[in-house]
């Protein structure tokens, strides 16, 4: 059944930023717009080996060995404990997850989920130590409405790292999101309700979609 659509909007985060920016380069017909909550991109380039970040950046070299969900996995406590870490060190509302670690728990404790989400890291890997080793690649922007909505204190993707934005989007708006960490969507969910709607209704009353 083809999609009364056209086109789309797509929102992400994190991981997700990486797929809805392959997509936005390779159709770019598809994408209406984009709006971005803390946002990995290319002009991040050699920062993400800089000896200062790799402390907090250990999970991501972790993650490349079998070792690792062995050792998180090993049952509910240490898949909790792990999780909880990265939760709390990364959210400036420290109860932000209470109400759902569980349920993290739950599914990364089922068959296969671990190895899944960390074969992530293990693709990307390359990716990542070239642009440490070459620096920022150069990149035709992507040119279809963009807003970034950065945590103001993120620590795993610091709001500092969004200066060549521009570089690689030509048609931005970008601010920091007030008293917030990685998860801007979870800490400040009325907010991010909010400014979700007054970038993407304005597109929509103008027949972006069509």
């Amino acid at each position: 059944m083809r999609s009364a659509f056209s086109r789309v909007g797509i929102v992400s985060h994190d991981v997700g930023a990486y797929v809805a920016q392959t997509f936005a380069r390779f159709s770019p017909d598809r994408v209406a717009a984009l709006f971005f909550f803390n946002c990995p991109y290319p002009g991040i380039g050699a920062r993400w080996g800089e000896g200062s970040y790799l402390p907090e950046a250990f999970y991501q070299y972790f993650h490349q060995w079998p070792l690792a969900e062995k050792l998180v996995g090993y049952n509910r406590d240490t898949c909790r404990i792990y999780f909880s870490h990265f939760l709390h060190r990364w959210s400036v509302d420290q109860h932000a997850f209470d109400d759902d670690l569980e349920m993290w728990v739950d599914n990364f404790m089922k068959p296969g989920n671990l190895t899944g989400g960390f074969e992530w890291y293990r693709g990307a890997l390359a990716m990542r130590l070239k642009w440490i080793k070459e620096g920022a690649p150069k990149l035709d922007p992507i040119t279809c409405p963009t807003r970034v909505f950065w945590g103001d204190s993120d620590s795993v993707c610091p709001a500092e790292w969004a200066d060549r934005l521009g570089d690689y989007f030509s048609n931005l708006k970008f601010s920091k999101a007030p008293k917030s960490g990685h998860f801007v969507h979870y800490e400040q969910a009325a907010l991010s309700n909010a400014e979700m709607l007054a970038f993407f209704t304005p597109l929509a009353r103008g027949g972006a979609w069509a």
